[in-house]
This record gives structure tokens, C-alpha cells and sequence, in this order.
């Protein structure tokens, strides 16, 4: 499948960024797609993030995390000419690869395995009624029944026993393991 530059279908690529700059190189690709109109070639791009809940001073709060700060992805077709139009973004360091001037983009494995929604299916091994671990959270370790799953928007609500009490928690599908 090529798209209307006979070039070939869009890929993803990871850029290297400056610590902090990810917002702010992901926006400036954005006003180059649309200053350049270069929408066929530079389809999407994504700073993978996840919803975290953090409690500070007895508060708890919903924060949006970066999964992998200092990288953002970009679903584009690879040219000489697009490259350099965003080595050239104050901010992104280069390309993510053995080879920084000639990228290997990453596969569908690779895509698959960043547990972010780039557009693929999410396959949910859990039920309602299961036991999990939860895991990547300040909850490491803990136990809990799973009470409702809710895939389209990949959380599940899980009933945690902590320090003798149950507590219903929202938790990504990433950060619960099903034990048998």
C-alpha cells in the first residue's frame, strides 16, 4: 500500500528529545504538517501517556505521566527531506536507531509492545471476578478482585485489600496481572 506519493506506507519512528521538550517538538511537528501541508506524509503524532493516580498531602489527584520521556513518535513516510525538516525542530536531538541518518522504524511488534493506543487492538486476558497483582503503581504487590473492566477505554476497577480495608481502585489494564 504507497500513499498519493507512490513512496510508500506511513511508519512509526521514535525521536530523541530534550527532557521536557516532548510537547513542545510534538507541536511543532504539528504546525509543520500543517504549514507545509505535508499531511500525506507526516500522518500522526503521539507522546505516549498514562493517567496515574497520586496522592499528596493526604490528596489524591488524577496526573497525567509520560511513559518514555524524552521520545516521541511519529507515524510518517520516511524521506530525506522530512528528516531533516525535523532534525531541524528546536528540541528533538534526532532519530531513535542503530543508524541516526538512516532509522529503522519500528515494527508491529515494536508498536504492539509499547501498550500505547497507536491503533491497535488491546487484548483484555482479564475478567470480572479474577484475582490480579497490581503492578507499575505505588500499589506495587498488592491483590486485588477485579469489579468492572472497561476495555474501549482501557481501565478496570479493582476492590484492594489495604491494611485491612477495601478499597475500590481505577487502574490501567497494564498495571493489573491476572493470577492463576
Amino acid at each position: 500500500m504507497t500513499n498519493e506519493t507512490g513512496i510508500g506506507p506511513a511508519q512509526w519512528y521514535v525521536l530523541h528529545t530534550y527532557s521536557g521538550y516532548e510537547n513542545k517538538v510534538a507541536q511543532s511537528i504539528m504546525k509543520l504538517v500543517e504549514y507545509r501541508k505535508l499531511q500525506d506524509m507526516i500522518v500522526e503524532v503521539q507522546i505516549p501517556t498514562e493517567q496515574v493516580r497520586e496522592i499528596t498531602d493526604g490528596k489524591e489527584k488524577e496526573v497525567t505521566r509520560k511513559i518514555f520521556p524524552g521520545y516521541v513518535l511519529v507515524k510518517m513516510v520516511y524521506t530525506d527531506e522530512i528528516a531533516y525538516l525535523l532534525r531541524t525542530i528546536r528540541g528533538m536531538t534526532g532519530f531513535v536507531g542503530s543508524n541516526p541518518n538512516d532509522p529503522v522504524p519500528l515494527s508491529e511488534k515494536e508498536v504492539a509492545a509499547l501498550g500505547v493506543d497507536l491503533g491497535q487492538v488491546v487484548q483484555v486476558n482479564i475478567s470480572v471476578g479474577d484475582i490480579v497483582r497490581i503492578a507499575g503503581t505505588a500499589m506495587d504487590g498488592f491483590t486485588g478482585t477485579v469489579q468492572s473492566i472497561d476495555a474501549e477505554n482501557g481501565i478496570c476497577n479493582v476492590l484492594v485489600s489495604m491494611f485491612g480495608q477495601e478499597t475500590p481502585t481505577e487502574l490501567s489494564l497494564s498495571q493489573v496481572i491476572r493470577l492463576d
